[in-house]
């Protein structure tokens, strides 16, 4: 009996934390400041639309990617995204994932994908509107 309270014990402080960090949804986003492109004439072609390096912003659209649910899903879009995003490391260089931003039709939502990690959300409209300004400087309807 008291070996099975010990396996007991030995199973969950080991299991707990893999389940935890199996059901987190929280992403692994490093930098300071945000690297942001737009798509060139409706092609698959983007330039340099904007750098945020204001520390403020930076962490705002961090905390904004972090509370979102992400899927888990390989998507399909019918065209190339609006603009791409990046964090980007102002000392080293280096960058993280590489997020598709495209606006809907209504111009009242985003949609977001992770290619690299397959993960994809819709926005609420608040948080579209919030992390558009964010990441362009412009507000969504006026796009």
């Amino acid at each position: 009996m008291k070996v099975k309270k010990i396996f007991i014990v030995f199973m969950v402080i080991f299991l707990v934390p893999l389940l935890i960090a199996g059901c987190s949804n929280s992403l692994k986003i490093e930098g300071n400041k945000i690297v942001v492109e737009k798509q060139d004439n409706g092609t698959d072609k983007y330039e340099l639309y904007n750098e945020i390096k204001d520390s403020k912003e930076v962490q705002n659209a961090k905390d904004i990617l972090n509370s979102i649910k992400w899927e888990n899903a390989a998507v399909s879009m019918a065209h190339p995204p609006e603009y791409k995003f990046h964090f980007e490391d102002t000392n080293s260089k280096t960058s993280g994932a590489v997020y598709g931003l495209w606006i809907s039709p209504n111009k009242d939502k985003i949609e977001l994908v992770i290619d690299s990690e397959t993960k994809y959300v819709q926005l609420s409209k608040e948080k579209s509107e919030e992390l558009f300004n964010l990441i362009t400087g412009k507000n969504l309807s006026g796009e």
